[in-house]
């Protein structure tokens, strides 16, 4: 959504006409998933992509009708015939874009509410192109059967790194590519320096108890210190906050003793087990960037669009 909205700010910015066109629907192995984005400006120029390449000289096509005074349409892309040239998706999948004029006024209300940290649903009536805001809603993205596209929106999805472990630096790395907002808690002054992880977008020296008020439901939460001091008040701060994510180091028997940390402050064994630990899907690697590389992955995994979020059970702690 952010690459999205810069395009349009830059497009209105140089007085340019711009269409923007959304995947609102998909069948089987589609490229892009809903709401996936794509900027055209008057002449040609886009950015983004609704189907990594298949489709988008199609969409500019349509988006040329559009600057010339054409509506806005929902158009369908299907699977491709012995034509290899002609117009649709070889991967088997299909999708549903509807392209339309950009909306100025619409879209500042959407990088207002980002700006401010908030977040919330969008949803647009494809029968008439009429959108709305919601602020402060959570709900799926997709299709509705009324046929309005709901589309949750919310800002960086917000990393925090208990530990300024060389792993940190390499999951840093990666969160920029992933548009993550990062940002790296260690008490140590000699660790907890912008020198060590250049990657993070914030580097505080602090034990967590001093950050408490930045966790919510919303917040990733990792732990790579191996430090208790560090990492059990982090992970009871996730815990009590219902963190969208709880990632840890450590071996079998450092994630016993944590359990047993976490056991006498009263948090019961259906919470512990929220804690992924050790943090990462298994890849096979052992060096800090492979382990940072498999914990992102996790982190992907655990909180895409597409997967539901787990209730939390209710704490005692």
């Amino acid at each position: 959504m952010r690459d999205a909205l810069d395009a349009i700010e830059a497009g209105t910015a140089a007085g340019d006409k711009l269409v923007v066109a959304t995947v609102v629907s998909t069948i089987r192995s589609a490229p892009r998933q809903p709401g996936a984005k794509m900027v055209v400006r008057e002449g040609g120029r886009f950015s983004g992509s609704v189907s990594g390449g298949c489709v988008e000289s199609d969409v500019v096509e349509r988006a040329n009708a559009i600057f010339a005074g054409g509506e806005s349409e929902l158009v369908h892309y299907g699977i491709t015939d012995s034509d290899a040239f002609e117009v649709g998706l070889s991967c088997g999948g299909e999708i549903d874009v509807f392209i339309e004029p950009a909306d100025d006024e619409v879209w500042s209300h959407v990088r207002a509410m980002l700006d401010d940290g908030g977040h919330g649903m969008l949803l647009t009536d494809l029968a008439t192109g009429a959108k709305t805001l919601e602020r402060g809603t959570i709900g799926e993205t997709g299709l509705r059967e009324d046929g309005v596209f709901a589309e949750f929106v919310e800002g960086p999805l917000q990393v925090m790194i208990f530990g300024a472990a060389e792993a940190a630096e390499h999951l840093c790395a990666y969160g920029k590519q992933l548009g993550w907002y990062t940002t790296v808690v260690d008490a140590r002054p000699a660790l907890a320096t912008p020198e060590r992880v250049p990657s993070a977008d914030e580097v505080i020296k602090a034990w967590p108890d001093e950050v408490l008020d930045r966790i919510g439901d919303r917040t990733v939460v990792v732990t790579l210190s191996h430090e208790e001091r560090l990492d059990v008040p982090a992970v009871a701060a996730a815990l009590r906050k219902n963190a969208r994510y709880i990632g840890a180091m450590g071996a079998r028997k450092t994630a016993e003793r944590r359990r047993g940390r976490l056991q006498e402050q009263g948090f019961t064994d259906e919470q512990i087990d929220r804690i992924h630990g050790p943090a990462g899907l298994d890849l096979g690697g052992r060096s800090p960037a492979q382990v940072a590389l498999s914990i992102a992955a996790e982190i992907v995994a655990e909180t895409s669009s597409g997967k539901k979020k787990k209730e939390p059970a209710p704490t005692t702690a």
